[in-house]
């Protein structure tokens, strides 16, 4: 199977993130907006730690994304660091514009990345 190209997700305003429920033990997919730069993607849980799929994650660090009928499979990191934190937030302002960040976005708590 060939590898996707990253570059044709990163032309997708959002990505389909599948996680490992953390009681059902079930996968759990869900659209999320996300932005790709330097061969990562970075994921902003619009609850922040409060987000089910963020507390999913910390159970089970596995995820699955998905777009364009391409899917990649990887290891999330967390991210809790206030300046990295507020470093992914600036990228979500840049790709979907402040307005919509803040309206959409409630707590800027945490971040993720996958490679």
């Amino acid at each position: 199977m060939p590898k996707p190209d990253l570059k044709d997700l990163s032309k997708a305003n959002e990505i389909d993130l599948t996680v490992r429920g953390r009681k059902s033990g079930q996968d759990i997919s869900r659209p999320v907006w996300f932005v790709h730069e330097d061969e990562k993607f970075y994921l902003l849980p619009v609850q922040g730690s409060d987000t089910n799929w963020y507390r999913n994650v910390l159970k089970n660090p596995t995820v699955k994304i998905s777009a364009y009928g391409q899917e990649l499979s990887g290891k999330a990191k967390t991210i809790t660091k206030d300046n990295e934190v507020k470093e992914i937030v600036e990228k979500f302002r840049t790709k979907y514009g402040n307005s919509d960040v803040q309206k959409y976005y409630s707590k800027f708590d945490v971040g993720m990345s996958l490679l």
